[in-house]
């Protein structure tokens, strides 16, 4: 039963279930329209870039796929052509949500990261 239940929520997120689905824009959390405090000027502890900062001649890239923790710190890996990663929190309705929000279903959210990479060094 316990595994049934587990198949019929991973089919539930994916629209494909007997679950209610995704939150509507209208029942989501309200957030804030602050991004999170220490942001600003952060320098990426591995890479010691400012995570916030896009050189010139370089370009983003957002990968979602529900947890961003191990695949983040795969991208670190690449020998040449990243700038930074960030983590965070992908589509959804609400504004600058906290990651507990975010795990709540209550946000329209899931995680992912940016990478902000040289496509001269790295495709």
């Amino acid at each position: 039963a316990t595994a049934r239940r587990m198949i019929g929520s991973i089919l539930d997120l994916l629209g494909g279930g007997d679950g209610p689905g995704m939150i509507s824009p209208d029942k989501a959390l309200p957030g804030r329209p602050d991004k999170m405090a220490g942001i600003t000027g952060l320098k990426h502890y591995v890479l010691n870039n400012d995570i916030e900062e896009v050189p010139d001649g370089y370009e983003e890239a957002v990968f979602a796929n529900g947890c961003f923790w191990g695949s983040e710190k795969s991208i670190w890996r690449l020998p040449k052509g990243i700038h930074s990663t960030a983590v965070g929190y992908c589509a959804g309705y609400t504004p600058n949500p906290t990651y507990e929000e975010a795990c709540s279903s209550q946000t329209g959210h899931t995680e992912g990261f940016r990478v902000v990479y040289n496509p001269a060094e790295i495709s």
